[in-house]
């Protein structure tokens, strides 16, 4: 008999815990996305607007579906997308719990899962855009002066390379120096000019022009310093730049390193 009774007792246990499996599997739960049509949708769940509730890839067997802002109905919807407007000023501000009950053909009720959205007043929007934007502009403007200013500040001192005598041994710094290939003379090399592998683009300040040059070694420098004196004709002075000419070839430097 007692044996008799524990059989009877696991039975109805198995037979319970079988129809909450099949009722579980059976109840699916609705996947609720909330999308912004106007508006502002910011850090967080801050959300400021025109906004759309909608359920993701529904059931087949969908009827209707049931929107609500906490316990409040939003509005119904019989038909696919299955997708719902409101806007957030027409809510009191803070935050709001969205959620959703489906219905099948069949009447089984689905529920979906809940989000949560903070509802802010439209300053809010404007507020966060001016702290994103300022920096950004602030920061235009900041390379801007510096491809202005700085190119001028690196650049003293430039115009005295130009008026060397021929065959003066230079101090080429840390960037190495380049002999140009237009007038062949050696001249330092800039640090913060374009870098194309093993070629830099740089200006000669001598005769002024743009070339592809390639560091060369210190022997080579003064070898092309003593051969630039060699190779000029008696007499004739390596002509000096003109304030007009150096102030334009200054606005060509800022040009080239903002590349």
């Amino acid at each position: 008999m007692k044996k008799l009774s524990i059989t009877v007792i696991l039975f109805f246990a198995l037979t319970l815990l079988t129809a909450n499996y099949a009722s579980a599997q059976t109840t699916s739960e609705l996947q609720l996305g909330l999308s912004r049509d106007f508006g502002y949708g910011g850090f967080g769940n801050d959300i400021q607007g025109l906004f759309s509730v909608k359920i993701k890839n529904p059931p087949q067997n969908l009827s209707r579906v049931e929107y609500y802002i906490d316990s409040a109905l939003l509005g119904e919807v019989t038909q696919s997308p299955f997708s719902l407007q409101f806007n957030t000023d027409s809510y009191p501000l803070g935050n709001h719990t969205l959620s959703a009950i489906g219905y099948t053909t069949d009447g089984t009720e689905l529920r979906s899962n809940n989000i949560q959205a903070n509802f802010v007043p439209a300053s809010a929007g404007s507020g966060m855009i001016v702290k994103v934007v300022v920096p950004i502009v602030g920061l235009v403007v900041l390379m801007m002066v510096l491809a202005l200013v700085l190119p001028t500040l690196l650049n003293r001192g430039k115009g005295k390379i130009s008026a060397l005598p021929l065959g003066t041994p230079r101090n080429y710094g840390i960037g190495g120096g380049a002999i140009c290939p237009k007038c062949g003379r050696p001249f330092p090399l800039r640090l913060w000019f374009l870098n194309l592998g093993f070629k830099k683009i740089d200006r000669c300040p001598y005769c002024g022009k743009w070339s592809f040059v390639s560091p060369r070694s210190l022997p080579e420098l003064r070898a092309a310093e003593a051969a630039e004196l060699a190779n000029a004709q008696p007499g004739v002075m390596v002509p000096e730049e003109s304030e007009a000419d150096k102030l334009k070839k200054e606005m060509e430097d800022s040009r080239y390193q903002n590349m």
